[in-house]
C-alpha cells in the first residue's frame, strides 16, 4: 500500500518513522479474522455492585494522637492548678488556726531538696513522664508496618511518568491480573518486549537536572534487552535470559486479604483511588498508608451502586429501609465485618 502510494499509509509510514509492520507469515485468512473479530468484540457490562469511588479520610491514627496529646495537657494543667490551691487553702488554714506564716522569704534550700521533700510534685512529675511515656510508645507503635512514602530503588529504572503519564498507557495493560486475581501481579519482561523490540532508545524528554538524560532511559532499554536475552543486531532472542530482582513496594501483611479484582473489576475503582498519581511518579513509592483505619474510612464513605442487578435488589432494599437512605455504603452492606479481611 505504501509502495502504490495509498495517502493514508503514507502517513501511518511516515509518522512511526518508516517502520515495517511485524509480518506474521504463520497466519491464515481464518486466523486474522478471528482476530479482527475478537478485538472487536464489545462484552456485556456485568451485573454486580460498584462501588463509586470517594476520597477515603486517613486522619484516624493522626486525631487519636492529637486526642491522647490534648488529655496528657488537660491532666498536667490539672495538676499544677491543684497543686496552687492545695498551697493556699493549707495557709488559710494555718492562719486561721492562729499559726504563724512566714511571709519573709526564707532561706533558699537547694532545688533538688524542695522537689524531694514535696510529695505532691514528685507525685505529679512521675505521672507526667507516665503519660508521655505512655502517648510516644503508643505513637512509635503505631507507625510499625507503616511503609508510606517507602521508595526502593529498583534493578532497572522504569517510569510511570514516561509509560503511564506520556504514553497513556492503561495500567492494567502491563498489570492484567489485577481484573481476575487477588494479586496485581508484576508483568512479565515479555509484556515490555511487545513495545521496546521495536524501540531500543529513548527520543521523549528530559530532566538534566536529575539525570534523567537520553542515555539514561537508553541504558535502562538495554539492561531490558539483557535481562530477557534480545539480540538487537540480530532481532532475535539469544535463550540466554536473567531474572529481574524486583524490589516490592507495597506489602500487606500475611493476616490481611485483599483481593484487587474485587475492587478494580467489580467496584470499578481506579488505581489511583489507592496508589496515587501513578502517572506522575518518576520512581513509584507507596502513595497511601495502607492502614485498616484507611481502608475502613474508605468503605464508611463509598456508596455500592446496585442499579440493574436483581441479585441484591431484595437486599437493597431492606437494608436501605433498616438504615433510612437511599443509597447503601460498603459498611453498611457489611464490608466492617472483620471476617472480609481476616479469615
Amino acid at each position: 500500500m505504501v509502495k502504490s502510494g495509498d495517502p493514508q499509509a503514507v502517513a501511518i509510514y511516515e509518522e512511526y518513522n518508516k517502520s515495517v509492520m511485524t509480518a506474521f507469515p504463520q497466519l491464515s485468512n481464518e486466523d486474522i479474522d478471528n482476530i479482527l473479530a475478537y478485538t472487536d468484540y464489545t462484552p456485556p457490562a456485568p451485573a454486580i455492585p460498584a462501588v463509586v469511588a470517594t476520597t477515603a479520610a486517613s486522619g484516624t491514627d493522626d486525631t487519636t494522637s492529637t486526642l491522647l496529646l490534648g488529655v496528657l495537657v488537660l491532666v498536667l494543667v490539672v495538676l499544677v492548678v491543684m497543686l496552687f490551691l492545695v498551697t493556699q487553702t493549707l495557709r488559710k488554714i494555718a492562719i486561721a488556726n492562729g499559726i504563724e506564716v512566714e511571709t519573709s522569704k526564707p532561706k533558699r534550700k537547694p532545688l533538688w531538696k524542695v522537689y524531694i521533700n514535696n510529695s505532691f510534685l514528685v507525685f505529679s512529675t512521675v505521672l507526667f513522664l507516665l503519660f508521655s511515656s505512655a502517648y510516644f510508645a503508643y505513637g512509635y507503635m503505631m507507625q510499625v508496618g507503616i511503609d508510606q512514602g517507602y521508595m526502593p530503588v529498583q534493578p532497572i529504572h522504569y517510569s510511570h511518568k514516561i509509560h503511564s503519564g506520556a504514553n497513556e498507557i492503561e495500567c492494567k495493560y502491563c498489570h492484567s491480573s489485577a481484573r481476575v486475581s487477588k494479586h496485581s501481579g508484576i508483568p512479565s519482561l515479555n509484556v515490555c518486549m511487545n513495545c521496546h523490540m521495536n524501540i531500543a532508545e529513548y527520543n521523549g524528554e528530559e530532566d538534566l537536572e536529575k539525570g534523567y538524560t537520553k542515555e539514561f532511559y537508553t541504558n535502562e532499554i538495554k539492561k531490558l534487552y539483557k535481562a530477557v536475552g534480545w539480540d538487537e543486531d540480530n532481532q532475535r532472542y539469544t535463550g540466554e535470559t536473567q531474572p529481574v530482582k524486583w524490589v516490592r513496594i507495597h506489602n500487606l501483611p500475611d493476616f490481611v486479604y485483599f483481593n484487587h479484582a474485587q475492587h478494580v473489576d467489580v467496584a470499578g475503582i481506579d488505581c489511583q483511588k489507592c496508589h496515587g498519581p501513578v502517572e506522575e511518579m518518576e520512581i513509584m513509592y507507596q502513595h497511601s498508608p495502607l492502614t485498616m483505619g484507611w481502608c475502613i474510612d474508605c468503605h464508611r464513605e463509598s456508596n455500592v451502586d446496585l442499579e440493574n442487578n436483581e441479585y441484591y435488589e431484595k437486599v437493597h432494599a431492606e437494608l436501605s429501609k433498616k438504615y433510612g437512605v437511599e443509597k447503601l455504603t460498603v459498611a453498611q452492606m457489611g464490608g466492617l465485618e472483620c471476617g472480609k479481611c481476616h479469615y
